[in-house]
């Protein structure tokens, strides 16, 4: 779950697999109107994606696409040429979707942007108007012809394996307000005044602090150094007010006594190398010194 990058700044589930961003339905019919989406937790489990449509197999980004309810993403003309070849005595209930077998048609209380973009597409073929309830067209829009011919199976009921998916639905929305007005009574606040203060607490997606992951880089790999880095100035961090830091205090300690233990021992080392073959410092060489022969018996 995360927050979309269109300007409402909407909490979602679902994830674009091309762009690897979090979108909401706004973004998918503006921004995203042929990418693959489907939810994060699928994206974490398979990222692998194949931009196709599922009832002719060419690529959408060639052509017109219309994004079902179910966020599944097909060729206009496909999905037309399907309804035409379904008796119009079918029910409005046996008009599925070709990958997840949900129902085609949006219900009539479902309000949001995927949905009424969907709507106005059906709205302008008449094998869909009447699953929408509406009345037939005298004139009715055809989809633009292809320059290629689309391949879709004369038996729609035989046209895919039927696919294991459950519908996916549209968590719930936070408010659009990127400040927070709390009420803090002021314990040092004089008897007199009877104005309680108000502190206005701003946001904080514009922070470029190095320790938290952006938009830019957030799932890219990272190596070695940037999480010894990120472990390492998370400990010279200021600390929030109530949190239990003796922790802290302790372990920046030992890591001080570590790093001195290490100087001492490196200049021990290099002094020992330094002072080794200096004759000044031999005392066989030291007329003030006398060593004395001892023979062993």
């Amino acid at each position: 779950m995360g927050i979309c990058k269109c300007p409402k700044r909407k909490v979602t589930n679902q994830f674009c697999f091309e762009h690897r961003v979090n979108v909401c339905e706004d973004c998918m019919v503006t921004n995203h109107p042929r990418c693959i989406v489907q939810s994060y937790l699928q994206w974490l489990q398979d990222c692998d994606y194949n931009p196709v449509c599922d009832l002719c197999m060419f690529e959408l980004g060639k052509d017109d696409c219309v994004r079902l309810s179910c966020y599944h993403v097909f060729h206009w003309a496909c999905i037309d040429d399907m309804g035409q070849k379904i008796p119009n005595t079918t029910a409005p209930s046996e008009y599925t979707c070709p990958t997840c077998r949900t129902p085609l048609f949006p219900p009539s209380h479902l309000v949001s942007p995927v949905a009424e973009a969907l709507k106005q597409k059906l709205a302008s073929v008449n094998w869909a108007r009447a699953g929408l309830g509406l009345p037939l067209l005298i004139e009715q829009v055809k989809p633009p012809q292809e320059n290629r011919k689309i391949q879709v199976a004369d038996s729609y009921s035989n046209a895919h394996q039927i696919k294991d998916t459950s519908k996916i639905q549209q968590n719930s929305v936070i408010s659009e307000n990127t400040h927070l007005v709390v009420h803090v009574e002021d314990s040092t606040m004089s008897r007199n005044e009877s104005q309680i203060p108000k502190r206005i607490f701003q946001d904080f997606h514009d922070s470029k602090d190095v320790l938290y992951d952006h938009d830019e880089n957030k799932y890219r790999r990272k190596s070695a150094l940037e999480w010894l880095l990120r472990w390492w100035k998370s400990f010279w961090r200021p600390i929030p007010r109530g949190r239990l830091y003796y922790h802290r205090y302790c372990v920046r300690i030992i890591l001080l006594v570590i790093i001195i233990t290490t100087v001492l021992i490196l200049f021990s080392w290099l002094g020992e190398i330094v002072t080794r073959d200096d004759p000044a410092l031999d005392i066989h060489n030291n007329p003030n010194i006398r060593v004395a022969n001892v023979k062993e018996t």
